[in-house]
């Protein structure tokens, strides 16, 4: 008669358990009540089966039931850890997101206050501006490129110089005296503006990866019709190199320089020498109505796709210049470049045009 009883105590908890669970679905309640009725229901029926077992006393049965029920409850328990446990991760998540949203406003911010002081009237304002747009640079690398472009676009401005006229090739050593159209005032006011620029200069050159690192983002500049003095980019690494009708005064420093797509000079001018020693440029060379006035450095400099030659070769040429891989050459009437044309080992390498 016991074991009826438990039997119809355990249908009776287990339908119980079946309903509430059903709510609980349905309405996201009454869970707990379900857990508690699904455990007293494992522990009846696990109980009354085991006391219609033969040989089985009604201690080992009340165990087994209690253990039966107990198991329902742990799992209960599980699943409340683990709803705990998804939503914590949900909460850091939104955290996460909220922090990122945060960083990424306040470095807008920044970059626009940058931007904007570098329009500021006092060179030491501009000069901080333009440190502050690389240490943004340096601390959040998706804005590397707009801040490279950023500095190109300050570099682009129109700038002048007395020392530019009296001493192209090396303008720190022209000897710059007030005159009736470089009054003291003026010189002043170019002087501090020429630190500006070499400052955006050396911090061009210190956002580009070196030549040497396995970088996989490449970043352009863009110096179309900029006035630069003595430009250093030794030993760094670019992508697209655009420098047409640019005034380039002073040495100029392209050694160990690695380009890895098109390096277009068309129309620049190389006051200075120009140091291009293991120079790469892998996606092209154009010269195209530039002139170069002084020496040209070129040891162990190499072209691949095409080198475009059609201007006036410089008075002084130390070392030839390397085209690889059958690269197209364009010469004009000037023949006086010194180029080493390093045919593929091929006997239908294709012919050199202008050679």
């Amino acid at each position: 008669m016991d074991i009826v009883w438990l039997v119809v105590a355990g249908g009776v908890a287990g339908a119980a358990a079946v309903a509430a669970a059903s709510i609980a679905v349905v309405r996201r309640r009454w869970l707990l009540p379900a857990t508690l009725l699904a455990s007293a229901a494992a522990l009846l029926l696990i109980t009354a089966w085991l006391l219609a077992e033969p040989g089985v006393t009604r201690a080992d049965a009340l165990r087994t039931g209690g253990l039966a029920g107990g198991a329902v409850l742990a799992l209960h328990a599980l699943w409340i850890n683990d709803r705990r446990r998804r939503t914590e991760e949900a909460r850091q998540e939104t955290e996460r997101g909220r922090a990122q949203l945060d960083r990424d406003r306040v470095a807008d911010e920044r970059f626009a206050k940058a931007v904007e002081l570098l329009g500021h009237d006092a060179d030491q304002v501009r000069v901080g501006a333009l440190h502050a747009l690389a240490g943004l640079a340096r601390s959040r690398p998706t804005y590397t490129q707009t801040v490279l472009d950023v500095l190109c676009s300050y570099l682009r401005r129109p700038f002048t110089h007395p020392g530019y006229e009296l001493n192209p090739a090396d303008p720190d050593q022209a000897a710059v005296e007030p005159s009736d159209e470089w009054p003291a005032e003026r010189i002043s006011t170019a002087d501090r503006e020429q630190q500006v620029r070499l400052t955006a200069q050396r911090l061009i050159a210190t956002l580009l990866p070196a030549a040497d690192e396995d970088s996989q983002t490449r970043y352009d500049l863009d110096l179309t019709a900029a006035s630069l003095d003595y430009l250093d980019l030794t030993g760094r690494q670019i992508g697209r190199f655009t420098a047409r009708r640019a005034k380039l005064y002073g040495i100029t420093r392209f050694s160990h320089l690695r380009v890895g797509e098109q390096a277009l000079f068309s129309g620049a001018v190389f006051f200075g020498t120009a140091d291009l020693f293991a120079a790469r440029f892998d996606g092209g060379f154009s010269l195209m109505d530039a002139r170069v006035l002084h020496r040209w450095r070129v040891p162990e400099a190499s072209v691949r796709v095409f080198v475009d030659l059609r201007t006036v070769a410089p008075v002084e040429q130390v070392g030839e210049l390397t085209v690889l891989d059958g690269a197209t050459v364009k010469l004009g009437t000037d023949r006086g470049w010194a180029i080493h044309i390093d045919q593929p080992a091929t006997p239908t390498s294709p012919a050199i045009p202008g050679t």
